[in-house]
This record gives structure tokens, sequence and C-alpha cells, in this order.
């Protein structure tokens, strides 16, 4: 993402427009959202017409495509209201911020044309192929959905499973072996964009998530056919891309997650000042006082936590900072939104409260884009190698950490 002169004070502009967009339009609708699909799906497109004509569609997008042109780290001030809601990054655009800035640096022209530039109109829905049944989703190197390349067609077949929007996606870019098995993975897998209404593309099975269905999909490819021009960057390189779109990934959508623990805050905060027990209201009672003060701290940290990880992204480094923010994010969300339906009771069990459905999504953050475990292990040996030559880890950021701070 591209900085813009006094992007950070566009960016606070931009996310009060965006809080009180969400406030005033998108909360009121999500109780008939939330009790059936095809309403959902039509206030969906509603909501979406609605944030274009205020202005608030694909912020996040490249400036080249309409989007605001702001760093990542101011970005993410915006991104932290659009998650407000369930359904703000889908009403935003912003569910589909990192699919769009991968296939604008590595697209081909025909796939530009024929699947980036509606999605960026909001004409199209794109998905995401990478992990398989049965398969460690950490561990590509056991994936078998393979890619074979004939003279003009690419022949894509195997199964994916646990893909989101897949019940209403326009198109899927799968992650496949194209190389040998004696190949090393980053040599090894390409990346494919295949249409759903392509010959050879079926949804399986749908995948509730705790009992909720919010669009994963178990699909299989069977000996679906496309040109070459649908392949994603290099062939043999899509592990390298795959990289760079997972590290836009976890920082956006932890900032998404963050917006949904703010939420629970407020709606928790409310509940203790408005409820009265015992003669008193919750908020005089000094164990529920404790909910409040670890809930602010969790939340400042994991805040603070994404933005560094996304000045890393600006400065083109991958650092640990990527995992340790996605951990926060995800702990962080699950803890405070449990908190708010500690303090709701029963209504926070049940549909008279956004809750319920909040705790659901929070909580399957901690498996999405890298198990809690796969972050763990990746991060330790990063930190622990630099005692080879260190007594000590530095805490410290360089000045220029933060080109956009808050």
């Amino acid at each position: 993402m591209t900085a813009e002169p006094k992007a950070p004070s566009r960016a606070r502009e931009l996310a009060q427009r965006v809080r009180e967009f969400v406030d005033t339009h998108v909360v009121p609708a999500e109780p008939e959202m939330f009790a059936g699909r095809e309403v959902c799906a039509k206030l969906l497109v509603e909501l979406q017409s609605k944030a274009r004509s205020h202005g608030l569609w694909g912020i996040g997008y490249p400036a080249s495509l309409g989007g605001a042109g702001l760093p990542l780290t101011s970005y993410l001030l915006v991104a932290e209201q659009e998650g407000r809601s369930f359904y703000g990054p889908a009403v935003f655009g912003a569910e589909t911020v990192v699919d769009v800035h991968m296939l604008d640096r590595f697209a081909t022209p025909q796939v530009r044309e024929r699947f980036l530039l509606p999605v960026v109109r909001g004409e199209a829905v794109p998905s995401y192929g990478m992990t398989e049944p049965g398969k460690t989703g950490s561990e590509v190197s056991g994936f078998t959905t393979e890619v074979r390349f004939d003279q003009d067609r690419c022949t894509v077949r195997g199964r994916k499973w646990f893909i989101s929007n897949a019940d209403r996606a326009t198109f899927m870019t799968v992650m496949a072996r194209s190389e040998g098995l004696g190949k090393h993975p980053k040599d090894a897998f390409t990346l494919v964009v295949v249409p759903t209404d392509a010959t050879g593309f079926g949804i399986v099975r749908e995948l509730p998530v705790l009992g909720h269905f919010t669009g994963q999909c178990e699909v299989e490819l069977r000996d679906v056919r496309v040109p070459h021009s649908h392949v994603v960057g290099e062939r043999g390189a899509g592990l390298a891309v795959v990289q760079q779109r997972l590290g836009l990934a976890r920082t956006v959508r932890s900032m998404h997650w963050l917006g949904q623990a703010q939420r629970g805050f407020d709606l928790m905060c409310r509940r203790l000042r408005s409820r009265r027990v015992q003669g008193g209201h919750l908020a005089d009672k000094q164990l529920l006082g404790q909910h409040v003060a670890d809930s602010y701290a969790e939340i400042s940290a994991a805040r603070a936590l994404v933005r560094r990880a996304a000045a890393r992204i600006d400065q083109g480094r991958l650092h640990v900072d990527l995992g340790v923010a996605k951990l926060a994010a995800s702990r962080t969300a699950v803890a405070v939104l449990d908190r708010a339906v500690q303090v709701h009771g029963a209504e926070g069990l049940c549909d008279d409260t956004p809750l319920s459905v909040m705790y659901r999504a929070a909580r399957s953050t901690r498996i999405y884009d890298g198990a809690d475990e796969v972050q763990i292990s990746q991060m330790a040996p990063r930190i622990l190698k630099t005692y080879a030559d260190s007594e000590g880890f530095d805490f410290t950021d360089p000045v220029d950490d933060f080109a956009a701070p808050a």
C-alpha cells in the first residue's frame, strides 16, 4: 500500500465515517441478516450499494483501483471500524482486499480484466483454495491437489476445504502442485484462478462453523481446464505469493477481529452501567470491574502489535511480529467476547444480542490463517535464534517503524 500526504488524518476521517455507517446502517440490519441466508444476501447487496454511494467502498484497495491509497498502518484505523460488525468487511469490500492486492500485483492482463476488475466493482466474489481435507494446513508439502500443463491449458484436480465464500464465489484461486515430489515446496506449487462455473468445479458440502453456516465449503475440482493465462505469478513460485498474501491477510483480519472485540467491550460496559442487581448496578461489583480492566489492556496491547506488524509490511519486511499480532488479536477477540457474554448472562447466549454470533466467529479465528500453535511453533525458534549472538532480545522499535501513527 502506497502512502499519501497526511495519511493519518485522512485515515481518521474515513474511520469515523465507516463507524457512523456501521452504527447507522449495518448494525440495525444485523438481526434480519442473522435470521436467514436469502434475506442476508439481499440486504448485503443493498448495503454494499449504499456504502459505494457514501464513498466507502474498497478503501483498502490500491489507489490505481479506486482505493484510498493509504499505507497499511493508516488503513488499519479504518479496518477496525469495518470489523465492528460481522458483516462489515463484506459491506465495504474489505473482505476482498487481500485478493485484490494479490491479483493486482501478480495476475495476467486476462485475469485482471475478467476477474480482478469485476471484484473491484463489486460484481464478483473471490475465494481462495489452499487447505485440503485430512491434511495439516501448515504442511503444504502434503497437499495433493495438482495442476497439469499441456500446450494451451492447465488441468486442475483435487479437493479443497474450509473455503470462505465458496457458496457465492465467482472464482477461486487454487494452490496446486505443479512440479514433481522431489521439488522443494517453494518451487513446487502454482496458483491458478478457477471460475466456479467451470466444468468440473463443484461444492461437495457446506461446513457449518460451530453450528452456524458462514460460507465455508468443501470443494472438488474434477479435471477443471483453464487457460495458461489463469496462472497467478510464476509457475512453481506459488508459495512465495501465498506468503505475501498471508502476511497482509493476517494483519487486516486481525484488525477486523479487534473491531469485534471493541464492540463487545462497548456492549459489556454499557451492560455493566445499565443492569441493576441487588439495589445497585453491575458496574459497582468489583469482580466485574476486572473484566473491564483486562479487556481494555488486551485490546490496547493487541492493537499496538497489529499496527507494529503493519509497519513491517509497509517496509517490505517479514518479521516475527506478523505471527505475534495474529495470535494476540484472535485470543483477545475470544477473551473479550467471552467476558461480554458472561456479563449478559442468558441474553448473551441467545440471539437477543449479537454476541452469540460474534463469539462463534471469534473462536474460529484461532484456527483460521494459521492456528495458535502454528504461530507459536514458528515464532519461538525465531526469537530464540537471536540469542545465538546476543544476550537479550531488543523490544524497541526503530523510529521509522510507525510512519503513520494514530
